[in-house]
């Protein structure tokens, strides 16, 4: 930990006044914005008349990164708290520093020195008085820190630190529960969230709250329900022992004066295969109420039923206030990879607009039992492209337009929710589409709702996986290369290049970490891989993948009874034994998150690939839908092509929405009123984060977090202003 001065007595100053209203107007001081998760400002400084204006008023540069690293994606929201921002880097560590100038107060390295990293998307703060803190998590651990300093808080957990791992199902030195969204505080509790792993055996997604002053643990909720609480009956008896996943990664909303907190869950796990989970599987895939003072049970709403395509609800929850049937309503919208915009009532969890249950195609996989329907909200019409036609394909060339529609005639596919199969499956939208973790933002003013959108297919492919059995004459570069293309490829990739969502290139690997370093890693984990240690779980193994991943290749060509048994091996691989193990068939997706396209890695449908929308929440009409960002190389006309990204908008009482998240570098703001755009900037990286604006000194900033690249692989954050 590092402090900077100014001494802290003149920090104090800056702190002073923080609970009046001006405060709060001119703070950006929740990860998105407010309580509410609304990412809306009401500051107009910057506004549609001058914003052509905008230039960079200062740039922070954490410079954290080991010597040879590559440019890692940032995803953090700052948040300001009376001229301070506090921010996470690339690589986890937490910095304070001067909101008018970017110049740094203090940091603090949550590993100790050792590489850590992994996502954060923004940190919390609470007060009381003089006492200040900043709550974050790095790894497995939840931190206070003073505010002021960034000294860890004695008297909160152990020295300042609450392991989380402890309070889960499994045994706390075995299993890495790393959250990485913020919570969020309601009087003196942090309510969190968590990221486990979405293979089998994964931890459940419990949300729990903490008492912020002191680390102990006040409640849990159970997203997969032990015996007598509300929807253990949607699972086989006994599924919270072995079931994991359901978990809240993407935050958390608060109703201060109806005490209530709002939460959205991801898909049960295994995320493709759920034999073993027959059922509904509630809380998994809902919008979920409770009571932020006990953690009590209020209602829910399922948005998938059994989910067999990791269609997680990504973001926190909307709360929004419309105009619906003459009254005005207090509710929830809520975002969705599917591209679905469910508006629900925030006291009962039922839709305002309506919803059908409509039958969808059934699984073909031994064993599966998928639910027979899905809900289909009527208003408003989805965000997202949801039938997929051969005319839908793109048509590069004559050779290329040909290799997909060969690819897409070999798949099975019969529009949205088609299950996953051997024979392989199109999912579209897949679980990239729709919206992501960014979420969307609410105007109260004009009712007016943002969101960006993807349209991103994928393909499916499932294989049985059988009991692990010795491969003796497979090479040990082999055996690697199977644990990878089992375990390791839906994130980074079959040519380890990577992806845009974070999963890091791991081309190259041995010019920046020592096997040690990997090997460690892969076992615990960091960020959002979870560990494997049961799966690299002997000497052999770990030579194996390091014999890959270090490319330490012999000259020898494999035997064709080698190559077969690889095959074999590769559908033996599970991840630990569970109270299940022997009774059911596990089935793996091995191309998961594999994108759709052509042979030179092109999209394999026509554009647009990413959109902007407004939405009217009172009528559920869309006011305007535009293209965001651009692939000059692919654009054959004067519409940009649109580009898939993460990240979400902000809008402010200033006319503007402000948005990255897109490939090409480029930060822009629109009219909110029109969709018209007004400015953009060539960043140095890629803007996968949500922007912050707030006031120093009478002058309105936009922030936002910029990812590195070769020259500054800890990426910055960029700080913009009107000149003076």
């Amino acid at each position: 930990m590092k402090l900077k001065l100014p001494m802290a007595a003149s920090l104090m100053l800056l702190f002073a006044g923080c609970n009046n209203s001006s405060e709060v107007y001119r703070n950006w001081g929740v990860y998105k914005g407010d309580a509410e998760s609304s990412a809306y400002s009401p500051l107009d400084q910057v506004n549609t008349g001058n914003v052509s204006q905008l230039q960079v008023a200062w740039t922070f540069n954490p410079d954290d990164a080991p010597e040879g690293s590559r440019g890692a994606n940032s995803e953090s929201n700052p948040i300001v708290i009376n001229n301070i921002m506090y921010t996470t880097s690339a690589r986890g560590r937490l910095y304070a520093v001067d909101a008018a100038t970017g110049e740094q107060r203090w940091s603090f390295d949550p590993f100790n020195g050792e590489r850590g990293g992994g996502v954060k998307r923004g940190v919390t703060y609470w007060e009381d008085g003089a006492d200040k803190r900043i709550l974050f998590t790095g790894g497995d651990g939840l931190f206070a820190l003073d505010a002021l300093t960034g000294e860890p808080v004695s008297t909160f957990g152990e020295n300042g630190r609450v392991n989380l791992n402890i309070g889960m199902r499994g045994d706390p030195d075995k299993i890495s529960v790393i959250p990485t969204s913020p919570g969020i505080v309601f009087e003196d509790l942090l309510i969190l969230g968590t990221e486990v792993s979405e293979l089998y055996g994964a931890e459940p997604g419990h949300v729990r709250a903490y008492n912020v002053r002191t680390g102990e643990l006040a409640w849990t909720f159970h997203t997969v329900p032990q015996p007598g609480e509300v929807g253990y009956e949607t699972w086989p008896a006994n599924a919270w022992k072995y079931v994991g996943g359901a978990n809240n990664w993407g935050g958390l909303s608060l109703d201060k004066n109806r005490g209530m907190v709002f939460f959205a869950t991801g898909s049960p796990t295994y995320d493709y295969y759920g034999a073993d989970r027959k059922g509904e599987n509630l809380f998994g895939n809902s919008v979920v109420a409770v009571n932020a003072r006990t953690g009590e049970y209020i209602w829910h709403f399922q948005t998938v039923h059994h989910d067999l395509w990791d269609y997680d609800l990504p973001a926190p929850p909307n709360l929004v206030t419309v105009e619906h049937d003459g009254k005005k309503i207090d509710a929830v919208a809520q975002t969705t990879k599917v591209g679905f915009l469910y508006v629900l009532d925030r006291e009962t969890g039922e839709p305002l607009f309506p919803v059908e249950e409509r039958p969808v195609p059934q699984s073909d996989i031994p064993g599966e039992e998928s639910w027979p329907t899905q809900p289909f909200p009527l208003k408003p019409a989805p965000y997202a492209r949801h039938l997929l036609t051969e005319d839908d394909l793109a048509n590069y060339s004559p050779e290329s337009h040909d290799s997909l529609l060969q690819v897409f005639r070999s798949l099975r596919y019969e529009g949205l929710f088609t299950p996953p199969s051997v024979q392989g499956t199109m999912q579209f939208p897949g679980s990239r589409g729709g919206s992501s973790w960014g979420g969307g933002a609410y105007d109260a003013t004009s009712g007016l709702f943002y969101v960006k959108s993807n349209d991103s297919p994928e393909l499916m492919r499932m294989k049985l996986v059988e009991r692990e059995s010795a491969v003796s004459n497979q090479s040990v570069y082999r055996q690697g290369e199977t644990l990878y293309n089992t375990y390791c490829v839906s994130c980074h990739g079959r040519d380890r290049n990577g992806d845009e969502l974070g999963n890091p290139s791991l081309v190259g690997l041995k010019s920046r970490m020592s096997e040690t370093d990997v090997l460690n890693r892969i076992k615990h984990g960091g960020g959002k891989m979870p560990g494997f240690a049961s799966v690299v779980n002997d000497r052999a193994k770990e030579q194996a993948i390091l014999a890959y991943l270090f490319e330490k290749e012999n000259s020898e060509r494999p035997s064709r009874e080698s190559r077969m048994m690889e095959e074999i091996t590769s559908n033996q691989q599970a991840v630990s034994d569970t109270v299940v193990l022997d009774t059911f068939d596990r089935y793996l997706n091995l191309t998961a998150y594999g994108h759709f396209r052509d042979h030179k890695g092109r999209p394999g449908i026509k554009p647009p690939w990413g959109m902007l929308h407004a939405i009217n929440l009172h009528t559920g009409e869309y006011a305007w839908s535009v293209p965001i960002g651009n692939n000059p190389e692919l654009q054959t006309g004067p519409e940009e092509t649109g580009e898939a990204g993460s990240a979400g908008p902000t809008v402010t009482a200033g006319g503007l929405v402000f948005i990255g998240s897109t490939m090409d570098r480029k930060f822009r703001a629109f009219d909110k009123a029109t969709g018209e755009k007004l400015w953009e900037f060539d960043l140095p990286g890629v803007a996968n984060a949500n922007a912050s604006t707030y006031q120093v000194n009478g002058k309105q900033y936009i922030a936002i977090s910029v990812g590195g690249d070769e020259k500054n692989p800890a990426g910055s954050v960029m700080a913009f202003a009107l000149p003076d």
